[in-house]
């Protein structure tokens, strides 16, 4: 059976264990069959189900980190009388592969306040991307694939 339907299963029989099948109860129940999962692991075969685990919270938490910023930086330069913002046009290479990886980052992206996902190469290596601030296009390349498109490739592989 695969380990994240049991996971999901202990997270289901927490909540009808404590009768209420609300959001908290079951992220508490996930949690819980995550840590007895993790002590039972020896008996499972080789997964990466942990490991990916831990990956996905971490590209959760550098989205809400960088929609963070990101918001502040268009915020504020929407309030300010002067304009910092110098909008352009990036083409970022992709080591993604799949379809999967290439639609998470390129809305990964698109979420983000003052950028913008515009079109994939058809060969599928290239992702154009609008943003609101590029004063060093290299430099935005290098977050983007540092940044959002490793930590969704870990994610999905």
């Amino acid at each position: 059976m695969n380990i994240f339907i049991l996971n999901a299963f202990l997270a289901i029989s927490w909540s009808a264990l404590i009768g209420s099948f609300t959001l908290s109860n079951l992220l508490i129940g996930y949690i819980i069959g995550y840590a007895a999962l993790w002590v039972a692991r020896p008996l499972f075969k080789a997964s990466n189900y942990f490991e990916r685990v831990w990956r996905v919270l971490r590209l959760i938490l550098l989205f809400i980190y960088e929609l963070v910023i990101s918001s502040f930086q268009v915020v504020w330069d929407v309030i300010t009388p002067t304009h910092l913002s110098s909008p352009g046009i990036i083409a970022v290479p992709l080591d993604a592969e799949t379809d999967e990886e290439i639609l998470l980052v390129a809305n990964l992206i698109s979420l983000t306040p003052g950028s913008l996902s515009l079109d994939v190469s058809p060969d599928r290596k290239t992702l154009y991307v609008h943003a609101m601030f590029v004063d060093d296009p290299e430099i935005l390349r290098r977050e983007i694939k540092e940044g959002l498109e490793r930590s969704v490739i870990e994610a999905l592989r």
